[in-house]
């Protein structure tokens, strides 16, 4: 046997401070996370959310609320409290509940756009019942995709963020924080050991949020595009200050940018005056405010720019 090796407080030090670090998180969100039941008899379902508002709105997964309107949210200190559905978006995987109570302790959000890959993580919620449990990793990848569908319609949310911290059945809808106990995503999605999904918090997802808790239902446009990001030529490149457009792969028969006279390998440059350079672009300004109206697209085909009438319509499942 080798001789019993003494730790300095060097030594210690770095894990001293990733202790507190964690452990601060912890006791400032803990109050803010609930353990979500929902549903009755075999469809009976459990999760996690998080209070967002002192006056009881709760942020968490749709899927984990999908097929019923009311449930239970339980607090870490033992009350157990009535919550309604106010709203769900199957599309952003996020839903609103609201229970009838004044003071609760609401979570700060944050801004999922500021995170690094390798940055600090901390997980909180409700893993197979386990109430307030708590484990912590780092941003293992930015910039993942997750497909969601709503009866016909089909999204991809995008910047998801991949994380190495424990997740298991029942995180669904429970915080994902930063080092100052900011909520930087929700909790969506188990895919695999060591790989952990949630839905960032920026400036999209607070817009659906929004809505929800003012209209119950978050409305988009639509205009009927498979694309992807696809390189700038070099000189327009240069004039734009930019490096990509938007391709379109496939125009479905019917839609909007099949009125508007779109076809497969344009590059659209901009829309309704705004410059598109990926999905996440598009995604954002497919807004319910431009339902019905006439947009002018700028698109390069075949090596000439061209504007078209595009008028968006609203997606529905």
């Amino acid at each position: 046997m080798g001789a019993l090796r003494l730790v300095s407080l060097e030594e210690e030090a770095p894990l001293d401070a990733y202790s507190r670090v964690v452990t601060e998180v912890a006791r400032k969100l803990s109050p803010s996370v609930v353990n979500l039941r929902v549903g009755r008899g075999r469809r009976q379902g459990a999760g996690s959310g998080v209070v967002i508002t002192p006056d009881g709105f709760v942020l968490t997964s749709a899927h984990v609320v999908a097929g019923t309107t009311r449930g239970v949210a339980s607090f870490v200190d033992g009350r157990g409290l009535t919550v309604e559905v106010v709203g769900a978006d199957p599309l952003a995987d996020l839903a609103v509940l609201r229970t009838e109570s004044n003071g609760l302790a609401a979570a700060e959000l944050g801004d999922a756009e500021s995170l690094q890959v390798g940055q600090l993580v901390v997980a909180i919620g409700n893993p197979n019942g386990f109430a307030g449990s708590v484990t912590a990793g780092v941003v293992s990848h930015l910039g993942r995709s997750l497909p969601t569908r709503s009866g016909s319609a089909t999204r991809i949310v995008d910047n998801v963020i991949q994380t190495d911290a424990a997740l298991n059945p029942g995180n669904s809808g429970g915080a994902l924080a930063d080092g100052a106990g900011r909520v930087v995503g929700i909790n969506t999605a188990v895919a695999g050991v060591g790989l952990g999904l949630a839905v960032p918090i920026n400036e999209t997802t607070r817009r659906i949020v929004g809505a929800l808790m003012s209209e119950g239902r978050f409305r988009r446009a639509y205009i009927g595009i498979a694309s992807g990001a696809r390189p700038l030529p070099p000189r327009l490149a240069a004039e734009l200050g930019r490096k990509s457009g938007i391709e379109v792969v496939q125009v479905v028969d019917g839609s909007p940018a099949d009125r508007a006279g779109l076809r497969a390998e344009d590059l659209i440059l901009a829309l309704d005056g705004r410059p598109v350079e990926d999905m996440n672009d598009l995604q954002r300004l497919m807004a319910g405010e431009l339902i019905g109206r006439r947009l002018t697209a700028r698109v390069l085909r075949q090596g000439r720019e061209l504007e078209l009438e595009l008028v968006p319509d609203e997606l529905t499942g």
